[in-house]
């Protein structure tokens, strides 16, 4: 168990580390204005490079945290400040994928769990892009969206495909997850023309329900997002920094809820049934 997480760990700082590229890079291709530019910022073409001079990057200036640390959070060839969101999400990353393998409720002995594990694993990459990107810009990217999408679409199916046992309440399930993940949200998209929520956060339910594959998840999905977006918010308006009409993004908070219920939304939703039943 030791040796998987430390591999899950630098697994983890690994694709932290490509996902601070692609978050970056996806933002600066939409304001290139020559092809030769676009192709310098290639995800899989492109060499990595300072965001601030522009200079190609070595090996040694590339490694998750430690090249952070070692350089003391500044580029080595134009010594201007790097983000702190450059470790940070390394470190969130490596947290989510140790977190997940040692807290996943079944299994992964099983195939089938192993499956929807490794899916996680992968689509948990494109939510922490969407995260950041909400975070900095309150835009969740289409090209992220339905890439991660296929992805948990595809993990699903083989799930559902070779090794479920109950193939038509998975699918109802299934179905029940997408309706109340999205469709809730669309509803308020509808409601209020877009100005309670953006369409984005309609899409990204598409991929939360199809990770969290029951109705009682998402359900709590959307409670427990609610609950960290008042936290957040409640604070800031408190303090000044944030108007009751200001915009939030709302997207890094569904994902970190997607992230609690996958993780332990059905004993959550077990302890709160039997207040009732005992």
């Amino acid at each position: 168990m030791l040796m998987l997480s430390l591999i899950l760990a630098v697994l983890g700082l690994c694709l932290g580390s490509f996902v601070n590229a692609l978050v970056w890079r996806l933002r600066e291709q939409g304001s290139a204005k020559s092809a030769m530019a676009r192709e310098r910022l290639s995800i899989t073409k492109g060499r990595s490079m300072c965001v601030r001079c522009g200079h190609e990057l070595a090996w040694y200036d590339l490694i998750p945290v430690v090249s952070w640390l070692w350089l003391r959070g500044r580029c080595r060839y134009c010594h201007q400040p790097i983000s702190w969101q450059y470790p940070l999400v390394e470190l969130a990353a490596a947290a989510v994928f140790v977190l997940s393998y040692l807290l996943w409720p079944v299994s992964l002995q099983d195939h089938g769990n192993l499956t929807l594990f490794v899916t996680w694993l992968i689509c948990s990459v494109g939510l922490l892009a969407l995260a950041v990107y909400d975070l900095r810009w309150m835009i969740l990217p289409n090209r992220i969206i339905y890439s991660t999408l296929t992805i948990a679409v595809i993990g699903q199916l083989i799930y559902l495909i070779g090794y479920s046992p109950h193939k038509g309440s998975f699918i109802g399930g299934w179905l029940a997850a997408l309706a109340i993940a999205s469709g809730f949200f669309w509803l308020l998209f509808m409601a209020s023309n877009g100005r309670w929520i953006g369409f984005g956060d309609v899409r990204l339910g598409l991929i939360t329900g199809t990770l969290l594959q029951t109705p009682g998840r998402a359900v709590l999905m959307i409670f427990f997002a609610s609950v960290l977006g008042s936290l957040v918010s409640l604070p800031l308006i408190a303090a000044g920094k944030k108007s009751i009409t200001g915009k939030l993004p709302f997207g890094p908070f569904l994902i970190t809820a997607t992230f609690i219920c996958l993780l332990a939304g059905d004993p959550i939703i077990n302890w709160y049934k039997n207040l009732f039943l005992n």
